[in-house]
Parts: structure tokens; sequence; C-alpha cells
């Protein structure tokens, strides 16, 4: 949540500089994300008017400007701004100015006729996205005054993360709440006054599902000007906290949602038929939206309708049919509080994340509602006119939350902080929480607000104490029993080094979310359920991840969307298994590589500039399974797999047993999700990486003898196949078997290809004789003729 610095100091006394205030606001559990100016930095702008305005001469769109910047002479300006006007105050860029981006501002001939500087827009000055004309500023700005000094765009903005279970702290006045807690001084703000209501009319409003919408508060305000200009502060305001400004009503309601934390929203009065009713969609009942989805609603989501049908999703966005515009008059505001419960969920289900669905999601204050209207009214009315009605509550006083005291024993507090506070520090840290506090014999009886959503166990009240009091206050002790590791098995790989490995392979390490989009799960893995969430994030992350293979491919799209064209990821993480009642997780590590085999570079050949391909993966697998220290063990059977190309993939084995897969993308899904080249994945088990612990071997003293041996075999005989039969062939004596040429072609039948095998012999005792040698050769060449069909070629 952002917010300007002196908006906060309108609502409590701030004794800390801004720095210092984002350091204490991060110790009370406020994590401080940036800290920045309300502008980026540009130098040598200052207030401006326009004194003059005449056509260029040579130009239908420029006009010549006379502008007074504070000096005796008005400087000549050329403009091409449409509002371009005689008494406009502006901001102009003097000569030599710079403004963001590093852009100098120079003299200059336009057409002919010479400009000494720039007037310039918003979107020039960082301050906005509008470029479509220069800065208006107010009549009474002082001509020749900075303009940093005089729209103070110095000051300092914060960026707080505000925790998901204290949607009480998303506003100015929750934070304000918090440091007059944090400094014993009162949370004070802006004296609200509306008056007396110009007019009795009220709209009925009928609370057709009020567990739902217990309290709603309206008001009817006619004879609005909503073509007015929301005034440059409010705008700035609004700029400063992330928000775009619109028009003078939803400005207001806005900036109210910002400074109060109650969402609000504002209805056209003429659009409206009849009662207001807050109820729960019927079955197949449609709604448009402000932003003009149209969306089929469900039997469990709220909304506000009227005699013709439903004119908002309560809680996370308005309707289309009854929204405010220009030409809008009359004006119906509502300011309503909806159980979070009524709320959670569904902005997601449909797509959306709305500034209102997040704060009504946490809770909003159920006391608020009218304070809202009235602080709206406040605003609203030097703005746009109007004439305010008296404010109308409908509530359901049974379905509104209570705040039980929740008692909170010294005895535990002392326990779980590991020091004693004197009982009247705690109660003055609570008390400043807005809290109701009662002594009791072993404690406290509390009594949280009504707009604390997050208190309602001891625990909670225990770590608002430390909150407060300050976890600084805390001294440091030495824990009362001395802390032990557990062992790590000796077979268990360490994981710095399997990430190592693959980073030392041109690899980078990923991290995506366990979170997968269900339809793409579904298309890789067709056979595997996830584990669907009962309350998803976002609609294409809303089932567990059965793979690491989901987050990969989508994490390589987002890559070469961006135009990395070589993609190495690797990601160590958990995939989840239903199995009947519980979930099997599984510790795994994946990678994905897609884009040419080596990066772009000139002593390359044409074949290393090509795509990476199946073997060139295996390659990289292979340094894995060999740092297990038994890298014989593990081998490779052609096997097919939904997400993997038919027969360019294969399952891994280590001893026979089944640790992982690799292979190339499936065409169909190579078309569907829209990659250049096919990528290579991988994914392994990593309890199939298990070490084996190294024993000692003795090393030779005596020659190696090499034989090569030529066999033609059927193309269907794997390499694995043939290396097992030579190993049991040959016996103990073989050291190692290498092939060193594949052949196919002229001079072979079809269907037989011709491996050459390089056989390494050596005896830990003796030295070998040729007849030994010869012996295991006919041995091995026996055996091939036999179990393989195996031709020897001369």
């Amino acid at each position: 949540m952002k917010f300007p610095y002196g908006w906060l100091a309108e609502w409590v006394r701030l004794p800390w500089e801004a720095p210092e205030l984002g350091a204490r606001l991060t110790m009370a559990g406020f994590e401080l994300e940036a800290l920045e100016s309300a502008a980026p930095e540009f130098t040598g702008v200052i207030v401006a008017e326009i004194l003059s305005a005449e056509p260029h001469p040579q130009a239908d769109k420029l006009r010549v400007c006379r502008v007074s910047s504070g000096g005796a002479t008005p400087v000549q300006i050329v403009c091409g701004a449409p509002n371009a006007r005689v008494g406009l105050k502006s901001a102009l860029a003097e000569i030599g100015a710079t403004l963001p981006g590093e852009v100098r501002i120079k003299a200059a001939r336009l057409r002919g006729v010479e400009s000494q500087g720039m007037l310039a827009s918003a979107k020039e000055l960082g301050l906005g996205e509008g470029a479509s004309g220069i800065l208006e500023l107010p009549a009474d700005a002082p001509v020749g005054t900075p303009l940093r000094e005089y729209l103070k765009l110095d000051e300092p903005v914060l960026d707080l993360n505000v925790t998901p279970n204290r949607g009480d702290a998303m506003s100015v006045l929750g934070i304000a709440r918090e440091v007059a807690a944090l400094t014993g001084t009162a949370c004070t703000g802006p004296a609200i006054s509306v008056g007396a209501p110009a007019h009795d009319e009220v709209l009925p409003v009928a609370l057709e599902a009020p567990a739902a919408c217990p309290r709603f508060a309206g008001c009817i305000v006619r004879g609005i000007d909503n073509r007015a200009t929301t005034p440059l502060w409010l705008r700035e305001r609004l700029r400063r906290a992330g928000v775009r400004s619109i028009s003078p009503v939803v400005d207001v309601t806005n900036y109210v949602m910002l400074e109060l934390g109650q969402p609000m929203h504002a209805y056209d009065l003429g659009k409206l038929r009849g009662l207001i009713r807050a109820r729960h969609a019927t079955p197949g009942e449609r709604l448009t939206l402000l932003d003009g989805k149209e969306l089929q609603t469900e039997t469990d989501m709220l909304l506000i309708a009227d005699e013709e049908g439903a004119v908002g999703l309560a809680g996370i966005m308005g309707g289309l049919r009854t929204a405010v515009s220009q030409e809008t008059h009359d004006v119906f505001l509502e300011s309503a509080f909806f159980a979070p419960e009524a709320i959670l969920g569904r902005a997601r289900r449909v797509g959306l994340v709305t500034d209102a669905s997040q704060r009504f999601e946490r809770g909003v204050d159920p006391s608020g509602q009218v304070r809202a209207i009235e602080r709206a009214l406040a605003l609203l009315k030097p703005i746009a006119g109007g004439a305010a009605g008296p404010v109308r509550v409908a509530e359901s006083v049974s379905h509104l939350p209570q705040r039980p005291p929740v008692a909170l024993r010294s005895a535990q507090l002392r326990r779980l902080l590991g020091v004693e506070f004197p009982a009247a520090r705690v109660q003055a840290a609570l008390q400043g929480l807005g809290m109701q506090v009662a002594t009791t014999e072993s404690g406290w009886r509390v009594t949280p607000p009504a707009h604390r959503f997050d208190i309602g166990i001891e625990a909670d009240l225990i770590e608002e104490v430390a909150r407060i009091v300050g976890f600084e206050a805390i001294p440091e002790t030495a824990a009362a029993v001395a802390q032990t590791f557990r062992r790590v098995p000796e077979e268990r790989a360490a994981e710095v080094a399997l990430l190592e490995a693959l980073a030392a392979r041109g690899y980078q390490e990923a991290i995506t979310l366990a979170f997968v989009d269900p339809a793409l799960q579904a298309r890789l893995f067709p056979e595997a359920a996830g584990l669907s969430l009962a309350n998803p994030i976002a609609s294409d992350l809303a089932v567990m991840r059965v793979s690491l293979w989901p987050g990969l491919l989508r994490a390589a799209l987002e890559n070469l969307h961006r135009q990395q064209e070589r993609i190495r990821l690797f990601e160590h993480g958990t995939r989840f298994i239903p199995q009947g009642a519980r979930t099997l997780e599984i510790d795994s590590l994946a990678g994905i590589a897609c884009g040419a085999r080596l990066p772009e570079q000139w002593g390359i050949g044409k074949e290393a500039r090509g795509p990476a391909d199946f073997y060139d993966v295996k390659n990289d697998v292979m340094g894995l399974l060999s740092a297990t220290g038994e890298g014989v063990a593990f081998s490779f059977e052609a096997a097919a797999h939904p997400a993997l190309h038919p027969g360019r993939s294969a399952r891994m084995l280590r001893r026979g047993e089944p640790v992982g897969w690799l292979g190339e993308l499936h065409p169909a899904l190579l078309k569907s999700m829209d990659f250049t080249y096919a990528p290579v994945l991988f994914e392994l088990d990593l309890t199939g990486l298990a070490l084996r612990r190294p024993h000692y071997q003795e090393i030779s003293r005596y020659p190696q003898v090499r034989r090569d041996l030529a066999v033609v075999l059927d193309e269907a005989v794997t390499l694995s196949a043939l290396t097992e039969r030579v190993t049991l062939a040959a016996s103990s004596l073989l050291r190692e078997l290498r092939v060193f040429d594949v052949y196919r072609g002229p001079g072979l039948e079809q269907g037989r290809k011709s491996i050459a095998l390089g056989l390494i012999f050596q005896d830990i005792s003796r030295t070998l004789t040729d007849d030994d040698v010869e012996r295991l050769m006919a041995s091995v060449v026996a055996d091939l003729r036999e179990s393989l069909n195996a031709r020897i070629r001369e």
C-alpha cells in the first residue's frame, strides 16, 4: 500500500522522518518495500503564466506564447498543446532544465520561430500518463516558484507490505492508528463537517442476504457537475497512492477508500430502477461490469440489484448499466459492510483483483460506513457542488460481527516472550491499539475494536504486545536446552552440489509457484488428477502441480517472449501426487532446454549452432547421474509419456527402478504453446540421486590391453542392451567399454546398423596375454551372435 508522508501527518503526529518511520513500521509488522520521492528527479522547472497565445505563422497546430516566469521580461515559447491559453498557469522548463530521462532543454527554432524553453505536460514531468496537453496549475499558483517546491514533489512516498490478516491497516487511517500506538499519541484526522440535509429523498434498501450484507448506508446527491476538474491536490494524492484520476465522483470515492479503508461506489441515480436489494445471484444471472466484462454469476455471489436486475458485484466492482459518466447529475452513494466470507475468492473466480475486493476479503470496519459517506460529501461539494440528502442506513444488527473478549494471562505472556513486562506497559500497549482492557486475577480480559478481525485468541494479543512494546525490547538469551541437529544421511546428495552442477552446465535456477494452470497440467498429464485448491489466487493457478514441468514451460515461454533465444532453466521443488485421502509430496529436480546448442560465438560450426536435442540434455543429465558415484547403475529405456514426443522420450532407471523422465515436448503441445524450437525436458526424483558410498579399489600395476570390435545389429537393439551383453560376456576383466563409431548406409542391410566398440581389459594381479584377451573376445562375439543376432563386421 502506497501513501505520501504528508497524508499520514494529517492523521497523527509523526516524530520521525520518513526513513525512520519506515523502519519503525517494519519492526511493527508492516514491511517497507519502497521509499521514494513523489516525482522523478528534474530541475529548472518553474510555475509560469501564459500572457498571450498567438497562432504560429507557419504551422496550424502550433501557438506562439508569451510566458511570464516571474522575471521582468516574458519569454517566448512555441507550444503545440491544445489547452495552451491566455491566463493559464503551467509548468515552464527553462533553458538548461533537465527532465526525467535525462532530457535537456535548449533554445530551439520551431518552423522559424525561436522558443526559449518548453511548457511541459504531466507525462514529461513524470507526474502522470496524460500527454494531450500541458500541465494545468491552480489560478493562485505563485509565478516563478520552482514546481518541485510548489507541488511538494520531494515529499516521501512510503510503500508498505500489509499482511493479509491486517485489512484494517490498508488505509491511511489504519497506519495512523499503528503510529499512534507506537508513539503513545492520539489519532485525530481532519474534521468532517457535512451540515444539514438539503432534501429528504432516500432510496429504499432491502437486505435480502443479511448474513452477507448486514449494513448498507446510502445517500442521494442531486445536481452535481461531474465535468468539473478534480483539484490538483486531490489528484496528486491519488497519483502518489498509485490511483489514476477519472472524474470528481470517482476520485472522491477512491480518496475515501484510501484514507478510511472503506470502499464506496457511486451509481447514476437516473439509471437505477426502484428498490435497491443486496441479494445472492439467481442461477444463470448475467452482469456486465464497469470494465465491460460480461460474466455469468454463481448463486454464492452477492449482488447489488434494482428492479431490473443486477447493478453490481458486491464488494468487487459495479455494473456498467448504472455507471457514472460526465453527463451524470444525480448520484446514489453506497457505503456498505460485506462479510469477508461472502466476498472471499469471488473476485479471483471471475479473474479480477480490485482494491475493493482486497479490503472486503480481509475485513473492513463494520462501524465506518456513515463516516465514509460524510467524508465523501464533504469532499465532493466544493468540487462538483450538489445537494445531499440524509444518510439512510439499512442494517441487521444480529448479523453484524461481534468481538468477544479474549483472556490474556500474564504467565503465558512471559512464557512465550521470554521476558516479563510491567502490567501497566502491557495495558498501555493494548489500549493504544483501541482495545478495551480489564484486569483479572490471571492477567487481563481484552475486547478488540470492531475493525480488528485478526484478534481471536490469546496468542494474537501476545503478538500485539510484542509489536508495540518492540521486539528490540526483548533481550537475547541463551536457549535453556542445547540445540542439536539431526545427522544428514550420508547417501543424500547435497542440494548445493546438484544446483551448482547444473549451473556449471549453463542452466539458471528458476523458482515457480506450486500452483499451476489446471488446463495446462491436464494437457501435459491427462491421467494425473491434480489437487484442486479451495480458494485459488487466480483461475490459472488453481491446482497443485504433479510435476515441475508446467511452471518451467511457462517460465521458458515468458523468456522467449522477451527475446531470449537460448534458455536453460532448472528447478528444485516439490510435486504433489494425490493418493486417495492423502497427498504424496515428492522432492524433485527438473529442467528445460530450448534454443541453440551452444551460445552464439565466432568459433563454432553450423552444427553446433543448431537447436539442442534429446542427446544434448541427456549428456547434462548423465553428468548429474555420474556424480552419484554409480553412473553405471543408471539406464535409459524408450517409453511413451503423454507430454513427450513419441520416439524421443525415455524413462530413466536406477538398477531397474524408475527415477525420472527425459524427452522432447510433444509436437501437439509444441504447436499449441507456440514454441519456436522444441524444448527438451527432464525430471528426476531426488531419492533416485542417492550417493553411493565410495569403496577402496586397488589400482592395477599391470598394463591395459585394448581390442576394437565392430558389430552389425538390428536398429531396434539399444546401446544399453549391447553394453549389458558385452559386460556379462567379458567378465570382471573388462575395465572400460567405449563406443567410438556408429554407421548406417551402403554395405549394410536395411534396418541394420554398425557399432564400433573399444574394449579395454586389465587384471589386478598379472599381465594379460594375447591368448587371455582372444578368449575373452571370442566369448563376447559368441554371446552377441546368439543373444542379439549380431554379425561381426570385418
